[in-house]
């Protein structure tokens, strides 16, 4: 049985009141749906182009994802494969700092205790 696609008002992992971050958290908290969006805020991809570009990820769990992420209205369909929705940019403008944030603090996790 597949995960349902979460809902607002709606119990899901971590929360049984669904709230609406608690529900974004689990929609992205999903396996590979973090990268996909990552994947596709540089432009619009094929499925295969999206695989690819997410080391392979198999192709069933990228296309439960992409589904799963079409219903939320974060990934749509267009003339040049999979794109990411105007509340998926907009989304990504919020994940984006966060790669930079990432940078220094890998470089300060791997630095030795003093």
């Amino acid at each position: 049985m597949s995960a349902q696609i979460p809902k607002t008002g709606k119990p899901v992992r971590g929360s049984k009141s669904g709230k609406p971050i608690m529900v974004l958290f689990d929609l992205l908290g999903r396996r590979w749906a973090l990268g996909i969006v990552w994947n596709l805020s540089s432009g619009p991809q094929t499925f295969r182009s999206l695989q690819s570009n997410c080391d392979s990820v198999s192709p069933t769990v990228l296309n439960t994802r992409l589904k799963e992420l079409r219903e939320c209205g974060i990934v749509t369909t267009g003339e040049n494969g999979y794109e990411l929705s105007e509340q998926g940019r907009e989304l990504f403008v919020y994940l984006e700092p966060l790669g930079a944030w990432s940078q220094t603090w890998s470089h300060a996790a791997t630095k030795e205790p003093q």
